[in-house]
């Protein structure tokens, strides 16, 4: 019969065991979430393979409603993410997309919103980027903005000191993309975009408070008065040049590293991609992690960052919950071993007592042996 201490020891020990494999699938996935906050295209894989596996018509959803939406780019998007996780969709639903994007790029359609982003300065997809990137290497675009917000400075006016350092940059990075033959364009069609976002409130709070921090450093306020003071978008050679002189490149790296990484993402993923993540963004550390995002899962980038939010960057409020998790998984393991520790010296305490008890009982029957014989009547 099992002693009672031990059954106790032997029931910790098969609660702790259950328990430990109840808790092991979201300790598990909780480690791997944890281990790949620094990487960003882990981080989302890891999560969008969640989603998926709990809601499989996530996806499908998301494509019906960027096509309600009117932005088949984002739903073109959906569909490479669920290709390279193996999720079924409709086919009907795929060849909407596909004509959707069709007529998107268009000829006609794509000169409309080029000539709508050399004009107006804003963009949204890359013909009408393409469009205002045309309109601020030939420095209109970029005078034009200088000339309005540096107006305002001089006025005393409220002033968009963001436009103003991104426009006064931009003539500067115009004037080095021409010198290095286009080496500086994805700079200068990241100040652009930049500034686009802002212009349409598409830039993050966070970020555009970080961004207009760094664009006022970069502007010396009296020579950027006396040169907007003459100035005029009628005479952009003149104009461009005593604007640039207000330009403190020493003070720049850090708004030209923002506008790099976002150039690298409009590369990768596209203008609206770039705006996806200039939304999302409180600073340029979560740009350069979306940068890391779009260049390793390239068109499935706008699909996660819809899905995920800012979570797809960074591992967010939920690292106190996997904590949790791997905390619980690891009380769990302490309480496994400690049973397992408990039973294996109760075990082997009642089989030492035991074998004490059988030695006992020989020596006793080998001390009354003698008398027994003693006492025995002879033959």
């Amino acid at each position: 019969m099992i002693p009672r201490r031990i059954n106790r020891a032997l029931a910790g020990l098969a609660f702790s065991a259950a328990l430990g494999a109840a808790l092991w699938p979201h300790a598990h996935r909780a480690g791997a979430v944890i281990a790949a906050q620094e990487d960003p295209a882990q981080l989302s894989e890891l999560q969008i393979t969640s989603v998926v596996q709990n809601d499989p018509a996530r996806i499908a959803r998301g494509i019906a409603d960027a096509l309600a939406a009117g932005d088949p780019d984002l739903a073109d998007s959906f569909v490479t993410l669920a290709r390279d996780h193996h999720v079924a969709l409709d086919e009907a639903q795929v060849r909407r997309v596909a004509d959707a994007v069709a007529a998107e790029k268009a000829p006609t359609s794509v000169a409309k919103r080029f000539a709508t982003g050399l004009v107006t300065g804003q963009a949204d997809d890359v013909a009408s980027l393409s469009g205002t990137v045309a309109g601020d290497l030939f420095v209109f675009g970029d005078i034009r903005d200088a000339v309005r917000e540096g107006k305002h400075l001089v006025m005393g006016e409220e002033t968009d000191r963001l436009v103003l350092g991104l426009a006064t940059a931009g003539l500067a990075v115009t004037a080095a993309t021409y010198v290095s033959a286009g080496g500086a364009a994805p700079v200068r069609a990241g100040l652009t975009l930049v500034k686009d976002a802002r212009k349409v409130g598409r830039l993050g709070e966070g970020l555009a408070a970080w961004a207009g921090r760094s664009a006022r450093e970069v502007v010396d306020a009296p020579v950027l008065q006396q040169a907007v003071a003459t100035g005029s978008v009628l005479r952009p050679g003149e104009t461009a040049t005593a604007i640039r002189a207000a330009f403190r490149a020493e003070k720049a790296g850090a708004l030209v590293r923002l506008a790099k990484d976002v150039g690298r993402i409009t590369e990768k993923v596209g203008t609206r991609g770039a705006l996806d993540s200039l939304k999302l963004a409180e600073g340029p550390k979560d740009i350069a992690r979306a940068a890391r995002l779009a260049e390793a899962k390239g068109g499935q980038t706008r699909a996660i960052l819809k899905l995920l939010g800012r979570g797809a960057l960074l591992l967010t409020a939920g690292a106190f919950n996997l904590a949790l998790w791997l905390f619980g998984a690891l009380m769990t393991l302490f309480g496994f071993v400690a049973s397992l520790k408990s039973m294996t010296e109760r075990a082997t305490q009642a089989w030492l007592d035991r074998g004490k008890r059988r030695r006992l009982r020989q020596m006793q029957v080998a001390a009354a042996s003698p008398e027994l014989v003693a006492a025995a009547p002879c033959g």
